[in-house]
């Protein structure tokens, strides 16, 4: 049986016994146990793939001037992939207006205020200052602390660096490291290949529990929120990127979603954008036939700076907020959150619920207090799922459409 078939049936058998089982019962703390470890050797593979990834690439560019041509191409289809998921997102929110019940602000029906410590304490004090440190994290002052961290935009930096000085080595020193790399990615690709074949155990235990916790009722507070961000979600998800696939690319998004079914269930089930990163770079190599040349540069970037799916729930939180406080935002602050979403979302970690710290920059920057969090802590984990296959499955598009323009025959319409 194919794997993502297998995913899948994990998938719904997780959803079943979530629902017929207690947090604290045998098979959900066991389920529990195996998930962790799945996502823990996900999250293992990403270092060094990423490193090995990135000078790998280099090495595979015989013209100097490649690099900085698919440099453009993917961050130029990153901040307009990005910047529609935005607007999208304000769009479903001023729409649906979950803020709003019965005309009247929903703040005082929703207790903003009653979770205001628990919020304080997990979050702690952002401001609108912290968009810098999305700059600043690029050059870290010690690059293992960072990576240990999960910051990987100044590991991708140091990357770059190293493997474009790499390149520039008189031989036989250039060839050494060229060898070393190598074999040193196929390596991290074998070992991304054994994690894999657990992946449908993983799968169950991660989604098994996160239903047990959650249920239903997580949901029905909420309801008109969820529903709108999950609108927007599925819109990008579903018209915006197969559009951009088609119209810019020429390529079938059907086959397209059927090449990426492993990471993105994979990717709903762990919630980490940084975790699925070698699931990703499987799929778009093996199963849609784009170069390593491309993906070994484009993925890992995108992973750092390419979160539609975040950005879009990020817009969305704040205008629910505003409306929940009965706060009438005029164009200019709505067109700064749009804004602080989209820088914002260039440095939001691959980790579950890493959102909720750029979030609160916006709100703070807008004049909301930070007590609003807690209202979506208990949709958040599910809206969190929704929102990683999202931000996957773009990265994913970027690759193929870059390798487009770069002349590959990859996945033709």
């Amino acid at each position: 049986m194919k794997l993502h078939w297998q995913i899948a049936i994990a998938l719904a058998l997780a959803a079943a016994a979530g629902a017929l089982s207690t947090p604290d019962s045998a098979l959900i703390r066991a389920g529990a146990f195996a998930g962790t470890l799945f996502l823990n050797a996900l999250k293992m593979l990403v270092v060094p793939l990423i490193v090995s990834s990135l000078i790998q690439a280099l090495f595979g560019l015989s013209d100097p001037s490649a690099l900085s041509r698919m440099g453009l191409k993917a961050i130029g289809y990153y901040t307009v992939t990005c910047l529609l998921a935005v607007v999208t997102g304000l769009l479903a929110i001023n729409l649906i207006r979950p803020g709003i019940i019965d005309g009247v602000p929903a703040g005082a029906r929703l207790g903003l205020t009653s979770a205001a410590g628990e919020v304080m304490e997990k979050i702690g004090h952002h401001d609108a200052g912290d968009i810098v440190g999305v700059f600043t994290r690029m050059v870290p002052p010690n690059l293992i602390e960072s990576a240990a961290k999960g910051d990987i935009l100044g590991l991708i930096l140091f990357s770059l660096a190293f493997g474009y000085f790499c390149t520039r080595l008189p031989e036989p020193l250039a060839s050494a490291q060229r060898d070393f790399w190598r074999g040193f990615q196929q390596v991290m690709l074998g070992i991304t290949g054994l994690v894999m074949k657990f992946a449908p155990y993983g799968v169950f235990g991660l989604v098994a529990k996160t239903v047990a916790l959650t249920g239903l009722d997580a949901i029905r507070p909420l309801a008109l929120f969820f529903i709108a961000v999950l609108a927007g979600l599925a819109t990008h998800l579903f018209v915006i990127l197969p559009l951009t696939l088609r119209l810019i690319g020429g390529v079938s998004p059907w086959r397209h979603f059927k090449a990426m079914t492993p990471a993105l269930l994979t990717a709903f089930s762990s919630s980490s954008s940084a975790a699925t990163l070698p699931v990703t770079l499987d799929c778009i190599q093996n199963r849609a036939g784009v170069s390593p040349r491309v993906t070994s540069f484009v993925l890992p970037l995108g992973a750092a700076i390419n979160l539609d799916g975040s950005a879009l729930y990020e817009c969305a939180v704040a205008m629910f907020m505003a409306q929940a406080y009965g706060l009438d935002l005029s164009l200019t602050t709505q067109f700064l959150i749009v804004l602080m979403a989209l820088v914002t979302s260039m440095g939001v970690a691959g980790i579950p619920s890493a959102s909720l710290v750029a979030i609160s920059v916006i709100l703070g920057a807008i004049g909301l207090p930070l007590e609003g969090l807690g209202v979506i802590l208990a949709v958040d984990r599910i809206l969190d799922m929704c929102r990683t296959a999202v931000n996957v499955f773009g990265d994913s598009c970027g690759a193929v459409v870059v390798a487009r323009l770069e002349g590959e025959d990859v996945l033709k319409a």
